[in-house]
């Protein structure tokens, strides 16, 4: 599965809207059921408007009426250029709590290698009421 979330998650990178920082990113999102939802980073001016592509990726799926996710794959470089890992950051990991367990899996590729995490070992201590 791993490699059918990275063709994916290819398969959209360039679409990806950085103008500003010029760092692309692209996550897959494995639904339970089988579906793969992609989504991009979109950069806006006023920063703090800018979409992550994990929560562009949730966002998509539960707009499609998906809430139950087994794992996603994130990459991500400088022009596209994937040379290393790109970890969720803070705010996407908090986004990824609100629908998946403790054992979610988080894929990253350095476009060599693979790297699992689970949610728990990115985000201990997770927000939640």
């Amino acid at each position: 599965m791993k490699n059918i979330l990275l063709k994916k998650a290819l398969e959209v990178l360039n679409n990806s809207h950085s103008p500003y920082s010029s760092f692309k990113v692209a996550a897959a999102l494995e639904c339970a059921d089988g579906t793969v939802i992609t989504g991009v980073n979109v950069e806006n001016s006023a920063f703090g408007s800018t979409i992550c592509a994990e929560a562009n990726a949730f966002s998509s799926a539960v707009a499609l009426g998906k809430k139950d996710f087994a794992r996603i794959l994130i990459i991500g470089g400088r022009d596209g250029n994937i040379t290393d890992f790109c970890p969720p950051c803070g705010n996407c990991r908090q986004i990824m709590s609100e629908f998946c367990g403790k054992n979610f899996e988080i894929i990253l590729y350095n476009g060599k290698e693979f790297e699992t995490h689970t949610l728990s070992e990115l985000l201990p201590g997770g927000f939640s009421i």
